[in-house]
């Protein structure tokens, strides 16, 4: 039987009409393909195709596209239009769309811009930048259904059908008063089901305090109530409770997946800006710049572990069989420690920690690490005593394998119980110092336990061993 020929993927074609420079199949391709797919087929070309391939699908297929790439990319994307096709570009997006693409270009490319937009998108563009990125108002959309609660659900309708093309969203409409406060919400359903003559009044149901955001909030705060309230859209209000637009749960997920990736590389020690450029097109120098800081700062610090061994040579010297221990002791309060700073750090992500609750949280992680270093000990000492002899170590006169065990598990409890305890305080700390916990958390827990790790296995096991 033959072998089937394998179907090409519409990326494969894409990539192969760009590199033929075939603009019309370019073209062609281009229109079946979801726009994030655009966006990573930019990303897989080479720099000196991307102008190619730009002109091939045009300024509207391209104003989606642009908005998925790396911000230290769009600048030049849009670079490769004429002033006539970015016109039709902007125009194509919306307005919080519109806003990402400006935000991600200089003060002076920005200015450009702008004036190509009309003077209403003009208006409404400016008034977002007001925000940063990062918070909720530079997140929203204004493109959304509002009704008034002196309407009827006849006029609701009429009002709704006469703005659909620019409503980003139908599944959730807004009720405000005459001077725009936000006072309710209705379903598209509720305006389907009831008669016309019904007054919006009647059938909407109250937006709670809890599930709005002020639109100077951080971004993270405004995806955390979409979560927390299983809401599909959020209402962005300003100090007034004036409402100024949405943000809906695909907002969200960007949010989240920023914010999660930003915390998972701080707790790295990887310092700076997130980059949203992919691993591989990311600069060699950027990945450095971001690393460098942290590991310089930990090799010094990691001087300070040579040092105490240094004092403690001589313990080593007269019962050389307790280096064997060593990295095991060290490692277990880093392990123990982490797990502590990661368990605190969450919680504080999802507000479940308020101010105040610090030495509660030290105190049940106390007592956590009690338990988890004593079981630690008793395993250790478990080895130690019944099947270490097997191997024959030999150890020096006067110390049996029983007195060794307990040294070991005394030390290695202690280490598990006070490496534990510091790890759940960190983030409480470095939120007290207005740091972020996951930069500083992470690399600080290292290098106290590996330090306080060592003081405390030869104190310990100096003292019961009475070396």
């Amino acid at each position: 039987m033959p072998e089937e020929t394998p179907i090409a993927s519409p990326a494969d074609v894409l990539l192969r009409a760009v590199e033929a420079e075939d603009q019309s199949a370019i073209l062609a391709v281009a229109q079946e393909t979801h726009y994030a797919d655009l966006a990573q087929t930019y990303l897989d070309l080479d720099e000196e195709k991307h102008p190619v391939f730009l002109r091939s699908i045009g300024p509207k297929l391209a104003a989606d596209m642009l908005v998925e790439l790396p911000e230290g990319m769009v600048e030049e994307a849009l670079d490769h239009f004429r002033p006539a096709e970015l016109k039709i570009l902007f125009r194509e997006l919306s307005d919080d769309d519109r806003v990402d693409l400006l935000q991600a270009v200089g003060d002076e490319a920005r200015l450009r811009y702008l004036g190509l937009l009309g003077p209403e998108d003009e208006e409404l563009t400016r008034s977002l930048l007001r925000y940063e990125y990062d918070t909720a108002g530079g997140r929203m959309t204004t493109r959304f259904g509002r009704v008034f609660a002196s309407m009827t659900v006849k006029q609701a309708i009429e009002s709704l059908r006469r703005d659909q093309d620019n409503t980003e969203t139908l599944s959730r409409l807004f009720v405000v008063d005459a001077k725009g406060h936000l006072i309710g919400r209705v379903r598209l359903r509720d305006l389907a089901f009831n008669t016309w003559d019904t007054p919006i009044r009647d059938i909407m149901a109250e937006v709670s305090t809890e599930q709005r955001v002020l639109a100077t909030a951080d971004q993270e705060e405004a995806a955390n109530i979409l979560l927390k309230y299983d809401l599909v859209v959020l209402p962005v209000v300003d100090e007034f409770d004036h409402l100024l637009g949405i943000i809906t749960h695909d907002d969200a997920m960007e949010i989240l997946q920023e914010e999660s990736t930003e915390d998972f590389e701080r707790f790295g020690g990887i310092a700076g800006e997130q980059d949203e450029a992919t691993y591989l097109n990311t600069a060699t120098l950027s990945h450095f710049r971001r690393r460098a800081g942290w590991l310089v700062g930990l090799a010094f610090v990691s001087i300070a572990s040579g040092y105490v061994m240094m004092r403690f040579g001589s313990v080593l010297s007269e019962v050389f069989i307790l280096s064997l221990f060593l990295p095991m002791v060290v490692a277990a309060g880093g392990n123990s420690g982490g797990q502590a700073t990661t368990m605190v750090i969450r919680a504080m992500s999802l507000n479940e920690l308020i101010p105040g609750t610090g030495w509660r949280v030290a105190w049940k992680e106390l007592r956590t690490g009690f338990l988890l270093g004593l079981l630690l000990g008793l395993c250790m000492a478990a080895f130690t005593a019944f099947i270490l002899p097997a191997f024959q170590p030999g150890l020096p006169e006067g110390i049996g394998y029983t007195r060794l065990a307990i040294s070991v598990a005394v030390a290695l409890t202690a280490q598990v119980t006070s490496a534990t305890f510091v790890g759940s305080l960190l983030p409480f700390g470095a939120r007290a110092m207005k740091l972020d916990p996951a930069v500083v958390s992470a690399p600080a827990i290292a290098a106290i336990v590996d330090v306080s790790g060592m003081v405390i296995y030869f104190t310990i096991v100096r003292a019961l061993l009475g070396i």
